[in-house]
């Protein structure tokens, strides 16, 4: 297989997983932006959390929120639980690293928000246990999630699931969605700044 041929293969890969996505969650798409504009909209914000890429993935789309995406508007309340090494360290120290995102759902969540985890594989047991304690609070939850979607997607009320085994496709699936979630999220906050 020659370099062009690889290349070729794995934008055919990652556009073939994004057209079938689309076309069996669409509506779970749209549930879930306005899962996250009701939030928005009723003083709540928006913790977002994941190990590694979507550990990178969670601090992308808080900035997206927080500054702005692609209108001129007012910031959206939202959080990375992935940037405090202090806190991180400290709860995986002295508990488990298990805990270090459900410690704070805990602390800093309250009802009327959502909390958003991501995980490519769907077993990243942290982001699980920060649902599942973010559910216990009475927060709204919202997975991005992998494979069959595995106990992240179980713990979620909503869950966006890449029905692949491809980590670099599955990550690319859920960067265009959190990039369309925060899009959509826009339109519904903001009419106004859209033309017809």
């Amino acid at each position: 297989m020659t370099l062009l041929n690889r290349f070729q293969h794995a934008l055919s890969e990652s556009i073939s997983l994004k057209k079938r996505f689309a076309a069996d969650q669409g509506e779970k798409v749209v549930a879930a932006a306005l899962m996250l504009a009701e939030a928005l909209q009723g003083g709540g914000k928006i913790m977002l959390f994941g190990n590694g890429g979507s550990a990178a993935d969670a601090q992308h789309l808080a900035a997206e929120f927080v500054n702005r995406f692609q209108i001129e508007r007012p910031p959206l309340a939202a959080l990375a639980l992935t940037t405090d090494t202090s806190i991180l360290t400290a709860i995986a120290n002295d508990y488990d690293f298990r805990e270090v995102f459900a410690k704070q759902v805990k602390a800093l969540g309250r009802p009327g928000d959502v909390a958003w985890g991501l995980s490519t594989s769907g077993a990243s047991a942290n982001v699980a246990e920060a649902l599942s304690a973010a559910r216990e609070l009475g927060l709204k939850t919202l997975a991005l999630s992998g494979g069959d979607g595995g106990p992240v997607a179980a713990q979620a009320d909503i869950a966006l699931v890449a029905p692949s085994h491809s980590t670099p496709r599955i990550q690319e699936v859920h960067i265009t969605i959190g990039h369309v979630l925060c899009d959509l999220v826009d339109f519904l906050l903001f009419p106004e700044k859209f033309g017809e």
